[in-house]
């Protein structure tokens, strides 16, 4: 792929949305690289997310999910980002330089709680006291305001959501 064709995909979407899953089956589909902040915090960290955020608090696991966000240098890249990036503008703004695209993978709430499990051991940046439906609905229309393009995943299996991010991908580049 030449320099001139050269895009990042940013998946974001709430956890348990598909992101990783779908972004992985993307990165081989379109021969790119792929990279999962998730991941990339915890091996960075040497710890799981749940730890950072009991240990630094909700600001503090946030700055270090922002810093492995700024950390991120390639092109032809899939980007997976953990479900609270996009609080972040600075993060995501620097995600989506130059030409990349943001998908939301959305997901509606009742596959999520079903396929999220418990958020406090998956690493899931929820202040005491709220939801995750109440995540949900703060959090929508952030990645409304991000999104370049929505797939509505549904009970899509993780390779056809990929082929959907694929097309539209190819589609938004070229109108």
């Amino acid at each position: 792929m030449s320099d001139d064709t050269a895009i990042n995909i940013v998946l974001i979407g709430m956890p348990a949305a598909g992101k990783s899953t779908s972004g992985i089956l993307l990165a081989k589909k379109a021969g790119y690289g792929f990279v999962d902040t998730d991941i990339l915090i915890q091996t960075r960290t040497g710890k799981m997310l749940s730890d950072i955020l009991a240990e630094s608090g909700i600001e503090g696991f946030l700055e270090t999910e922002e810093q492995a966000a700024l950390s991120i240098n390639g092109k032809t890249m899939v980007i997976a980002t953990g479900g609270s990036m996009v609080y972040s503008e600075k993060a995501m703004d620097f995600l989506k330089r130059g030409r990349s695209i943001a998908v939301y993978l959305k997901q509606d709430l009742d596959r999520l709680l079903k396929r999220m499990g418990d958020p406090g051991i998956r690493g899931v940046v929820c202040p005491h006291g709220k939801s995750i439906q109440d995540l949900y609905a703060e959090r929508h229309p952030l990645y409304m305001k991000y999104a370049d393009f929505i797939i509505e995943c549904g009970e899509k299996l993780p390779d056809v959501v990929s082929e959907e991010i694929l097309r539209g991908s190819a589609s938004f580049f070229n109108n």
